[in-house]
């Protein structure tokens, strides 16, 4: 698709050195390209770094876009490009309980590790593709979605694939313009999406299987996570396990264990909330927030002779039947900055 009038009079100034006009022209794609990086890698921080880097690829190559597709599409291209790049030979990012059987809680906590974990994202930079009369190409799909469940099975995809899945079917990119952007045949195209498929369905949870468009949380959502949050603060056993279902999972990356079941994560909370033991971690509080389009809560602790509250963890939760059937709790202090949050509470929230 040729590029639009108004921008091509933005590249005709970029080409001419402008930087501002540059700028202008390729910031207003920051935020979905920022997705689809996160999507190809399962990294937020990954993400951040390859938009900066398509940005550079698109300014040293500028000279070369002649326009014969939008300037949307050739972005895209750089993109997908330079993220193969980096996945090239690459182990992917996972989850704790796609590497080990469920842990024993009466167990104490294990080394962390520096395995390249799944992260999540901060629904406050999130942006959706929006439909356009002059980008068609840009139209929403139904099927969009940054779960964490479908994260992490596309993972199981080679990189090619994940790119052809992502572009075609999550994007809604027709197969001539996928084929083009990779360089690549239709026919080979359309083979890759296929395989993509099959691996998809062997790796989603089974009620997945025709996953869903990520949604904004309903309130019965917000109202489970109000009454755990409130549980969690007041150390309640019995409060926290009536908001659980029976078969929750709960994982703790960069900790390389994970719970299975309602008893095991009560009894995991009991020694972790116990002063007198050795693996006490604290009295928590807890702030709401919102990753991967669902229910989230950063979680701050007060340990033996603390005085503030010191960031923890950041969980995003999935709700079925308003019970909590999986928390996934980012042990990594590193993201709170990037969903706004603070590492220390001021005291007006304590």
């Amino acid at each position: 698709m040729p590029d639009t009038g108004d921008d091509a009079v933005v590249v005709a100034a970029a080409r001419t050195g402008d930087e501002s006009a540059f700028a202008a022209l390729v910031e207003r794609h920051r935020g979905e390209l920022r997705v689809h990086c996160y999507r190809m890698l399962g990294s937020f921080d990954e993400a951040e770094d390859l938009v900066q880097e398509t940005f550079l690829r698109a300014w040293k190559n500028l000279r070369g876009f002649e326009g014969r597709s939008t300037l949307r599409a050739w972005l895209y291209r750089i993109a997908t490009n330079a993220c193969l790049d980096v996945l090239d030979g690459r182990a992917r990012r996972v989850l704790p309980h796609h590497l080990t059987p469920p842990s024993d809680p009466s167990v104490g906590l294990p080394p962390r590790t520096d395995i390249p974990w799944l992260q999540p994202f901060p629904d406050r930079l999130w942006e959706p593709v929006e439909p356009s009369e002059a980008q068609p190409d840009s139209a929403v799909v139904a099927k969009e979605t940054i779960e964490l469940a479908f994260l992490a099975a596309i993972q199981h995809l080679p990189p090619r694939q994940r790119a052809v899945l992502i572009l075609r079917d999550v994007l809604g990119w027709p197969a001539k313009e996928t084929a083009a952007l990779l360089e690549s045949s239709v026919a080979s195209v359309n083979s890759a999406l296929q395989r993509a498929r099959t691996t998809l369905k062997e790796h989603l949870p089974e009620r997945r299987l025709d996953w869903a468009p990520s949604a904004e949380p309903t309130e019965r959502e917000r109202a489970v996570l109000r009454r755990y949050m409130d549980a969690m603060e007041r150390a309640d056993l019995a409060a926290v396990a009536d908001l659980l279902a029976e078969d929750v999972r709960t994982t703790m990356p960069p900790w390389p264990m994970w719970f299975q079941g309602r008893d095991a994560v009560v009894a995991a909370l009991a020694a972790s909330w116990n002063a007198d033991s050795p693996g006490y971690v604290g009295r928590f509080r807890m702030v709401p927030t919102r990753a991967n389009l669902r229910p989230a809560v950063a979680a701050y602790v007060r340990g033996h002779g603390d005085r503030d509250h010191r960031a923890f963890a950041i969980s995003v939760l999935r709700i079925e039947d308003d019970r909590i059937a999986e928390a996934t709790a980012f042990h990594d202090l590193s993201l709170f900055p990037a969903f706004a949050l603070p590492t220390v509470l001021a005291p007006e929230h304590r």
